[in-house]
């Protein structure tokens, strides 16, 4: 196994574990995130669904709010997303979960504040099926920070 695969597969497993506390009592629908941070930390977030549905909060969108409070929106270095709906301990589902258009943006601040771009893995519930995507792929001619002249070229 290669270290790409073990960090890979790591960063999954915590994000399945994220899954697990994810406040989702309207769509059913667990998803989970892990931001991996340049230190080798990990942080994590699920989603928060709110009968006013577009209150609700995706994990990704979870977990960058908690790094942002720590002060660590420069040091994001991958992330792990994966969803599915809950049965007992597993999650059902064997597509992968992709970051939504909203995620996609809020992780491009993280990453290119950390002049990075970042590995973004998306996995299926059942953990069959992992598709990784550079950010820059999954959000081509993103704008942020360096749009506004916050951050050098």
């Amino acid at each position: 196994m290669t270290e790409t695969t073990r960090i890979r597969d790591a960063l999954i497993a915590a994000a399945r574990d994220a899954a697990t506390r994810a406040y989702a009592p309207y769509s059913g629908f667990h998803v989970g995130a892990a931001l991996l941070l340049k230190n080798g930390d990990v942080v994590t977030g699920a989603n928060v669904e709110n009968a006013s549905y577009g209150l609700t909060l995706c994990a990704e969108t979870a977990a960058v709010a908690k790094i942002a409070n720590e002060g660590w929106i420069g040091e994001l270095a991958a992330v792990a997303i994966i969803g599915g709906r809950p049965d007992g301990d597993a999650l059902i589902g064997s597509d992968p979960v992709n970051p939504c258009g909203r995620c996609r943006q809020v992780l491009n601040e993280a990453a290119e504040r950390s002049q990075t771009d970042i590995l973004v893995h998306c996995a299926s519930g059942d953990g069959t099926a992992v598709m990784t995507y550079r950010l820059s792929d999954l959000l081509p001619a993103a704008f942020g920070p360096k749009d506004l002249g916050l951050i050098g070229d």
